[in-house]
């Protein structure tokens, strides 16, 4: 592959090339939580300790690239996140979840990255104050067990060690005595450094709705009848993909329903008319047990996870298909449709998008470019 985020890695180099390591420069922290300084000075710390790591030394060059991409990004929303508590503690809770879409929408649009390489390195900057807190989690294992199908646990474990060593702090042994205690417990879970390997397909979708399964036990398939679910951005080909792989299936179209009923793209309050519809041509389906296709966007997690209850509820196994082409292909095709949506609006939609994880359905498929 022999991707990287950059050949030219000195610190004065990365300063130049990215606006977005420009911002770090003068974005405070608790001084007694980072004593060396703002972000720039933690991140670029941080960059240092991992390259030190002889663990980092043993992975392959383009492991090595995923890591250090992860690094550099790793606190890339403190910029947007960081705010004085009342106290006069500095915070920035939330940033490793924005951190995610930033890292995510930056090497799909402004780095064209490959598609495993940039879901590697948006799940790191998302996942990587996990080994600090994973045992004081509410179910530490079910939060593990998660992680591992989303995060490489090892590379999560290096990452986490690097931030740890990139800061000056009085309790940086105990942090670094936590991160011990993740990777043992991802040894003892079966998961350092791989997916947890889950009994069955359904029992991996249902432990994560359910507080009563053992991941290990393979549960009986009640499941009446099929549903597949398309995700994906505008202009990606999601028709394509149902006329080349579900033809004969009923579609229950989003774009079909808003254009027969005459409603804007952009009409918010007639959205909701839209899916409301769908919904009701979706049960039709699914109490005759008649396998059908929702083509929608169903960019963000929410909009997924509402319609999977849906179709659960009528005992159905649902396949989320996510279809993605390299974002000038998408914005042409997007160009070139009958009924193309404004590239404003996608614009808005890509602040909000999330990929499917292999934990929301029973099946997800990446249909990626």
């Amino acid at each position: 592959m022999n991707w990287q985020l950059t050949d030219r890695t000195d610190w004065p180099a990365l300063l130049n090339q990215f606006d977005w390591v420009r911002a770090m420069v003068g974005v405070p922290q608790d001084p007694v939580y980072h004593g060396e300084g703002d972000v720039a000075a933690h991140t670029r710390l941080v960059l240092e300790s991992l390259i030190n790591l002889p663990a980092y030394n043993a992975l392959s060059t383009d492991e090595q690239a995923i890591l250090w991409a992860a690094a550099l990004l790793h606190d890339v929303e403190k910029r947007s996140t960081t705010v004085r508590e009342d106290d006069g503690h500095i915070t920035a809770k939330g940033h490793a979840r924005k951190g995610e879409r930033t890292a995510r929408l930056l090497l799909y649009d402004a780095i064209p990255t490959p598609f495993v390489t940039r879901e590697a390195v948006a799940k790191l900057v998302r996942y990587h104050g996990l080994p600090l807190w994973a045992l004081e989690k509410e179910n530490p294992r079910q939060t593990l067990l998660q992680a591992s199908l989303d995060v490489n646990t090892a590379w999560l474990a290096m990452l986490a060690r690097a931030d740890v060593l990139g800061r000056i702090c009085p309790d940086q042994a105990d942090l670094l005595y936590r991160i011990d205690l993740f990777e043992e417990f991802c040894r003892e879970q079966n998961c350092f450094g791989k997916p947890y390997p889950f009994a069955s397909d359904l029992t991996r979708f249902q432990y994560f709705r359910r507080d009563d399964l053992a991941p290990d036990y393979a549960l009986f398939d009640e499941t009446k009848t099929d549903v597949v679910l398309l995700s994906g951005l505008p202009g990606v080909g999601k028709d394509y993909h149902i006329l080349a792989n579900y033809q004969d299936w009923p579609v229950v179209s989003l774009d079909g329903i808003r254009r027969q009923l005459g409603i804007d793209p952009t009409d918010r309050h007639g959205t909701g008319r839209v899916v409301q519809a769908a919904k009701e041509q979706a049960r039709v389906y699914l109490r005759k047990q008649q396998p059908f296709v929702w083509n929608a966007t169903n960019i963000t997690r929410n909009m997924r996870a509402q319609l999977i209850d849906l179709f659960v509820t009528y005992r159905a196994r649902v396949t989320i298909v996510y279809v993605e082409v390299p974002n000038a292909l998408r914005a042409e095709q997007n160009a070139n449709r009958k009924h193309p949506v404004p590239e404003p609006a996608v614009s808005r939609m890509l602040e909000k998008w999330e990929v499917p994880a292999v934990w929301e359905a029973h099946t997800v498929i990446y249909a990626v470019d």
